[in-house]
């Protein structure tokens, strides 16, 4: 071989042959398992962000791998730093987190379960605790170990900076932040007496006294004076909220219970006012008054009503009169309501500014059509329909809170790929800076992620569905596919990390099944929020008629329609809510699902403890049965997933906590003993002591591995 014929064979190798060999071992590497389970679990997690009143310091919790923390920082710089020392995956919450007014004092509950539906222990289970155990605890701001100030919940920290107030066995209690004096009781007064608010100045405290079918708002000065009860009535008086100068008080009213009661079936209207009061008298007004349609009802969005006193003397609340969850103002003098946020959006998180002339919220707006699936920040002016939108683009932005100078916005802020991190703008909406991003382990492959495509279904009877497709643009051939069903219903999963840890780990697991090969359809079904009113509360769902099943069925129907997925490998898996609709699809559609996995699912709504059984025996409070209860209770009884057991062919793992206290664990005993007798192959995964929330990393790493490995053993895909 002559040298020129030997340079001309390096020249093709090296230019062609060679960088072929690349470009494969590239595509190879990118189609292959990239990641571990570990890894995409890996991420910390931030909750609780919360800002001083008056000084310039924010603080929040951390949650890494199990173990949570509280961290602090502060202006100018905002370094973040570790406050608390805890260093176990104990499944015990940090919830309820405060900074006094003068930034001195961080207060914080620990343990227990902030998201249970119900407190006491689970019916057969006589060696669980009555409750779970809680304790309010102060550490300085500065630094040092926390100090156990009394075992209970939602603390409020005086504006005084010296003092907390909380709720506790039907009283209200205080106890100096520092701890330097045992717990008290404030005050006595019958009924049992809750969510308590300080005046500005700190001087008096109003709060609610449940009194079973009615309640009262009171207003406490000290002891020699008597409690002040604002306007009595029979009606039921909750959240109320102080006037800017301690004056007077706004509260919302509901009718009383019982009365002559309505059909179970048909929803029916929940009429609600908005009073003041003077604080010194009693003496109280009514100021608006919502309009009598299922739309004007209260909505169930974060902050309960969403009620606040802002300036210029105007009162700022929360309704979907209009068809979104949306802020109005009104001025006290009277008039008609502002609507202050115009648009097909929703507004979340909502905060006033430190001078009460802006709100800042989260809401699914933005310039573009993905943009209904994210959340973004947007500043309200309180008194003028000037609504700005402070982030934009492909990220995510929610829980904003104030500085107390007013100077900066701290949120928490995630994209596609990027886990959520506490990040802070200024209030003019400049200058955005992420918090603590060396959190955020070496080995985490947010480079190997993809950005969910926006999908809109459309149900049998036309209603559209929104859903998020996970699929790696480099996969070919015939792909299994996953459809994942979100719960509580009033959820919504997004283009990108969740608010919800309990989402964003279903959102890492939906990332990783992606990763190996899956298709994965995430479906946002009718009951959930971010679409509007009719969306959130359609005719027929749940227990009624579980309508919202057509949109599970529907996401099946699309997967199979797809070329690159083969229509006998889907699968379906879904917790809570999502489980009761996993369990569903089995039930009556095995045809379409080959294996699914049911985490802590409702699967009889007329089993004890489920929403169904609790709204049939006791609606509206009445000490009446309703006219359709034995319609309601065979209604019920056909949106169950056991009512079509005869019919459940395809396999499925059954993962549930036993001390679970928002579906009864029986929930999933009863499923077992049915499905045995009708021969349905099924796996199960039991956690001990494990709650409905998973709050030990152990078990979310546990139950997702299950599920990954059940999917495998079914659907089988091509793993390279």
């Amino acid at each position: 071989m002559t040298k020129n014929e030997s340079h001309k064979i390096f020249m093709i190798y090296s230019r062609i042959i060679l960088p072929s060999v690349f470009m494969l071992f590239c595509l190879t590497s990118a189609t292959a398992q990239t990641f571990s389970l570990e890894q995409i679990k890996s991420y910390p997690y931030p909750t609780e962000l919360t800002a001083s009143a008056s000084a310039p310091r924010i603080a929040w919790v951390f949650n890494e791998r199990g173990v949570r923390n509280v961290w602090v920082a502060e202006a100018p710089d905002y370094v973040a730093r570790k406050l608390t020392d805890y260093t176990a995956d104990d499944g015990q919450e940090l919830v309820n987190l405060n900074i006094s007014a003068d930034g001195k004092w961080v207060v914080f509950v620990r343990g227990g379960e902030s998201g249970a539906n119900w407190t006491d222990a689970p019916p057969n289970a006589a060696s669980s605790p009555i409750a779970p155990k809680m304790q309010i605890l102060s550490v300085p701001f500065a630094g040092g170990e926390p100090k156990i100030l009394a075992e209970a919940n939602q603390p409020m920290i005086s504006p005084k900076s010296d003092t907390v107030a909380f709720e506790k066995d039907g009283a209200i209690m205080v106890v100096p932040i520092d701890g330097s004096l045992a717990a008290k009781r404030l005050f006595s007064a019958r009924g049992s007496s809750g969510s308590p608010e300080w005046s500005a100045d700190g001087s008096r405290l109003a709060f609610v006294s449940r009194r079973g079918e009615h309640s009262f708002v009171g207003v406490y000065t000290n002891d020699s004076m008597p409690i002040v009860w604002l306007q009595p009535s029979t009606g039921r008086d909750s959240s109320p909220r102080w006037s800017p100068d301690g004056k007077r008080v706004a509260f919302v009213r509901r009718p009383g219970g019982a009365g002559e009661p309505e059909p179970a079936i048909t929803p029916g209207v929940n009429r609600w006012a908005i009073w003041t009061a003077d604080a010194l008298t009693g003496e109280g007004k009514l100021f608006w008054k919502s309009p009598n349609t299922l739309r004007g009802s209260v909505p169930t969005t974060r902050g309960g009503t969403n009620l606040f006193w802002a300036a210029s003397n105007r009162i700022v609340f929360v309704s979907y009169m209009n068809g979104q969850p949306q802020l109005y103002s009104v001025n006290e003098t009277g008039g008609e309501p502002l609507l202050l946020t115009p648009g097909n959006y929703m507004a979340e998180f909502i905060r006033l500014s430190p001078d009460r002339r802006f709100l800042i919220v989260a809401g699914n707006a933005g310039k573009t059509p993905e943009d209904i699936d994210r959340r973004h920040l947007i500043k309200v002016p309180v008194d003028k329909q000037s609504p700005e939108i402070l982030t934009e683009g492909e990220g995510l932005e929610w829980n904003p809170a104030f500085t107390g100078d007013g100077k900066t916005i701290a949120f928490i802020s995630a994209t596609a790929q990027r886990p959520p991190l506490p990040a802070i703008i200024s209030a003019d909406g400049k200058n955005k800076r992420l918090l603590a991003e060396d959190r955020i382990p070496k080995d985490f492959p947010n480079r190997k992620l993809i950005t969910p495509k926006q999908v809109v279904l459309t149900a049998p009877d036309g209603v559209k569905v929104h859903c998020q497709l996970f699929e790696l643009s480099e996969n070919k051939g015939k792909k299994p596919a996953v459809v994942y069903v979100h719960g509580g219903p009033p959820r919504q999963m997004l283009l990108g990390w969740n608010y919800s840890d309990y989402y964003s780990n279903i959102y890492a697991l939906n990332q990783y099944l992606a990763n190996k090969g899956y298709i994965v359809l995430s479906v946002n079904f009718r009951l959930g929020i971010g679409y509007g009113f009719e969306f959130h509360n359609p005719p027929n769902a749940g227990w009624r008629g579980a309508s919202e099943y057509q949109d599970v069925k529907a996401a099946g129907d699309y997967l199979q329609k797809l070329p690159q997925v083969d229509p006998r490998r889907i699968g379906i898996y879904g917790g809570s809510y999502g489980g009761f609709l996993t369990a569903m699809a089995l039930a009556r559609d095995s045809n379409i699902f080959a294996a699914g996995v049911d985490l802590h699912g409702v699967h009889d709504w007329t089993a004890p403890r489920s929403f169904a059984s609790w709204l049939i025996s006791s609606p509206r409070d009445s000490y009446e049965t309703p006219p359709d209860l034995p319609l309601a209770i065979e209604t019920a009884w056909r949106s169950s997933p056991v009512s079509s057991i005869s019919t459940w062919k395809s396999p499925v793992l059954l993962i549930h906590g036993d001390d679970d206290r928002n579906v009864l664990f029986s929930q999933t005993v009863d499923l077992v003993s049915r499905l045995e007798k009708a021969g349905v192959p099924y796996e199960e995964l039991v956690l001990p002591d494990e709650v409905h929330s998973f709050l030990r990393y152990a078990s979310w790493i546990k139950a997702s591995a299950a599920t990954v490995n059940f999917l495998d053993k079914y659907l089988k895909p091509n793993i390279r």
